[in-house]
């Protein structure tokens, strides 16, 4: 009877960790998908239903911890004394945990501070940075061929004791006393743990680095999207920045912004650029380079939240009113909406006229004193501090002025209209 109850402990916990192991698997390729900007675009809508995806599965793996709670005390009772596999287990707990905890915060940072969100977002990212290697090279390692114990992958020249014994040789059937077998400094297996662990390293600390090095501009300040890499714009001349702005009065933006499109990027030059606003307007009008420079702007600071999870604090922006813009076209009473195009030739998006009122919508020229890069927007983007950054158009070269509703670009493929930050 008791060993009947020993086998069946074993097979509950063979299947918890297959269940888990599959579980893990799911996650790590929707959440490497999730956080692959180029593959917004392709995946349209399809990257809303990953993401849904990556939520249930996430919270199945919730449902497998809570199953596997009421087991781990007699678990760790036959890990007694195996310090490593004790280890093991109370690494792989921490990490579920806290994928789970974070991804929780993240699943529903609609309804929490965005300080939440940006937290959790690290810890998630920082657990998955360490834990996806780790499952690797669990993985590799723990596979049948890695496990054999009659294969040296290297073997010495000169002999070594065998254990238990002081002489060189042995003595076998036969009464003959041959030359023992030389013991290998390193066994197969650790060979193949050494070579895994080395490739892994290789594999995954520069990204890890570069990473790490994003996140922690979070309290350096160094988050400022118009940096001194070449720009692939060509508008001359330069806006020059008012002095509030050459001073950076937000005292520079801290966090990383990430690079987000839903096509290749674009590129633009100032002898061809326009800018216009036109639809409902009494006096609608078109733009060069230069006299868009022209028309008078002004600094805030404000924040800038993704829907993702991330944000970036304390931007410096200049730029045009967008109220100012709409007050000069001359809004024509039938005017309800405001729509936004990007240079991009696909991107849309829109927002009430009451909404494109608020006296902190900016049509920004300026971050942190310096253009705006291409890479995030520049030379003209759309900035929106109380609502998400899918509101915040990049490359804005268009406003129009329309009656009825329109749903954006992200709104179409499952995103909320109503992209309102929790204060």
């Amino acid at each position: 009877m008791k060993n009947r109850k020993r086998a069946g402990f074993g097979k509950q916990l063979a299947e918890l960790h297959r269940w888990n192991a599959w579980l893990v698997v799911v996650l790590a390729a929707s959440g490497l998908i999730l956080s692959w900007g180029a593959a917004r675009g392709w995946l349209g809508e399809g990257r809303v239903w990953i993401k849904q995806l990556h939520i249930y599965i996430g919270l199945i793996t919730g449902i497998v911890l809570v199953l596997y709670a009421p087991l781990l005390k007699r678990h760790l009772k036959q890990l007694r004394g195996r310090s490593g596999q004790r280890g093991n287990l109370a690494f792989v707990v921490f990490l579920l945990l806290g994928w789970l905890a974070s991804g929780v915060v993240l699943w529903q940072l609609r309804h929490l501070p965005p300080r939440w969100a940006t937290n959790a977002l690290v810890v998630h990212d920082l657990l998955t940075w360490v834990g996806l290697p780790y499952a690797a090279y669990h993985s590799i390692t723990r596979m049948r061929w890695a496990k054999k114990p009659a294969r040296r992958a290297v073997r010495t020249d000169d002999g070594a004791e065998a254990a238990g014994e002081s002489d060189t040789k042995r003595p076998y059937a036969g009464g003959l006393h041959p030359a023992a077998s030389p013991q290998p400094w390193m066994t197969r297996r650790q060979f193949i743990r050494s070579a895994v662990g080395v490739a892994l390293a290789a594999a995954v600390l520069p990204s890890f680095f570069r990473w790490m090095g994003g996140s922690l501009s979070l309290t350096s300040g160094t988050g400022n999207i118009a940096a001194d890499e070449t720009d692939a714009n060509r508008m001359l001349p330069a806006p020059q920045p008012l002095p509030d702005s050459a001073n950076v009065i937000g005292g520079g933006a801290k966090g990383s912004f990430r690079l987000y499109t839903v096509t290749p990027l674009p590129h633009f030059d100032s002898d061809t650029w326009r800018f216009t606003i036109d639809g409902l307007v009494d006096k609608p009008a078109t733009w060069t380079w230069e006299q868009f420079l022209a028309i008078k702007r002004k600094v805030q600071v404000s924040d800038f939240h993704c829907v993702t999870g991330w944000s970036v604090y304390g931007n410096t922006w200049e730029g045009i009113p967008l109220a100012k813009l709409l007050e000069a076209a001359g809004v024509q009473a039938s005017a309800q909406y405001v729509k936004f195009y990007s240079g991009d030739g696909e991107y849309t998006d829109a927002l009430s006229l009451e909404q494109a009122r608020m006296k902190d919508v900016l049509v920004a020229v300026l971050h942190d004193g310096k253009p705006i890069h291409r890479d995030y927007g520049g030379p003209v983007r759309l900035i929106v501090p109380g609502m998400y950054a899918y509101k915040s158009v990049k490359w804005l070269d268009r406003i129009e002025l329309i009656d009825r509703p329109h749903i954006g670009y992200w709104e179409e493929r499952g995103y909320d209209n109503d992209a309102w930050v929790k204060a």
